[in-house]
């Protein structure tokens, strides 16, 4: 046994041993039997993350979202740089999403989303960051707070972080000085990456060798299916596989591994950018990543063949499906998308029992 499978299999027990074994009712999720649905863990960050855990709360009760944390923006940001702690703002949106549909559920979602306007320091912190940062600050413990937080709100669903600490993200990239359209500078903070007018050639993460959440590693092992977008390309899904031991385990889990693109390329990260350039940068950040399946909207692909060529470069197959909304606005539906998944899940993974 190798040493990095040595490590994963430690990881993986964490799954089954003390917080990660907890019940999931402890951890603000629906008990359930073990094996009448799927496993899945979803990662990313931001609007992106939640329009996946929506749709996805619809259709498992075992549902693990995993969280970027290199937001250094907004309330996020205020908070990281005072405290020193790791910016709550995805983890809250995530918590938020995993909220159910009755009135406690949209009651706490409210709650936690709202923002205070004021004209002192209280302006525009969302009430969930503050909630969360005191449960930190209480119990000493990221993954044990988190847990509370979910509980409290019925959440249908576990929220982590893919890292410990807090962590910034860095570009480089080409442009950034529109005075300089052809130079390739290195540009620091999510919130700067994702505004920029340039080009983005590479992420990378500060510090390089983050140490990933063990709860997080043990989910994706222990996973059914892996969901992975949709998002801000290189600040919000980019991220995860730039954790050495996150991406191990999502090289060697035996979880199937779906891909989740946007809808619309985003300004400035990804302007211009087609479906299968999305997956093209991917595969630059991580060569040895594998997936199954690559799932678009039918309407934002125009060239079905080259999305299918370079899906084939991860040993993935591609599922068209309409999922955005039918109002014209570039949002993910929860109905269409949750629909989508479950198809997804029953036609190209493993004969599972919750079959």
């Amino acid at each position: 046994m190798t040493g990095r499978t040595l490590r994963l299999s430690r990881l993986r027990r964490v799954g089954t041993e003390g917080q990660g074994g907890r019940p999931a009712e402890a951890r603000g999720g629906k008990p359930r039997r073990r094996g009448t649905q799927p496993k899945v863990v979803a990662l990313g960050g931001g609007m992106g993350l939640s329009a996946s855990l929506t749709a996805l709360r619809r259709i498992t009760g075992d549902l693990t979202a995993v969280v970027t944390v290199a937001d250094d923006g907004g309330s996020s940001g205020r908070l990281r740089d005072e405290l020193g702690v790791l910016p709550p703002g995805d983890l809250r949106k995530a918590l938020a999403a995993l909220c159910g549909d009755d009135d406690w559920g949209q009651t706490w979602a409210r709650v936690i989303q709202h923002r205070f306007q004021s004209q002192g320091e209280l302006h525009e912190h969302a009430v969930g960051n503050l909630l969360i940062v005191a449960l930190w600050e209480q119990l000493g413990d990221h993954v044990q707070a988190l847990d509370l937080v979910g509980k409290l709100l019925g959440a249908h669903g576990r929220v982590l972080p893919m890292s410990a600490v807090p962590l910034e993200l860095q570009a480089l990239v080409k442009g950034h000085d529109p005075e300089r359209p052809e130079g390739i500078e290195t540009v620091r903070g999510q919130a700067t990456v994702a505004l920029t007018c340039g080009e983005v050639q590479s992420v990378h993460l500060v510090p390089h060798d983050p140490p990933a959440v063990p709860e997080a590693v043990a989910a994706v092992l222990d996973a059914d299916w892996v969901v992975l977008g949709p998002g801000s390309w290189f600040s919000s899904v980019i991220p995860h596989l730039l954790v050495p031991e996150l991406l191990d385990a999502l090289t060697e889990t035996k979880a199937r591994r779906v891909l989740s693109l946007n809808l619309v390329p985003q300004p400035g990260e990804t302007e211009g950018f087609s479906p299968q350039r999305h997956l093209e940068v991917l595969g630059r950040h991580a060569p040895k990543l594998a997936l199954d399946v690559v799932l678009a909207d039918e309407a934002a692909v125009p060239d079905r063949d080259l999305l299918t060529e370079a899906a084939q470069r991860f040993g993935a197959a591609v599922e068209l499906a309409p999922v955005a909304r039918t109002d014209g606005t570039p949002r993910h539906d929860p109905e269409l998308l949750a629909a989508a998944y479950d198809r997804i899940f029953r036609m190209h993974g493993r004969i599972g029992p919750w079959r």
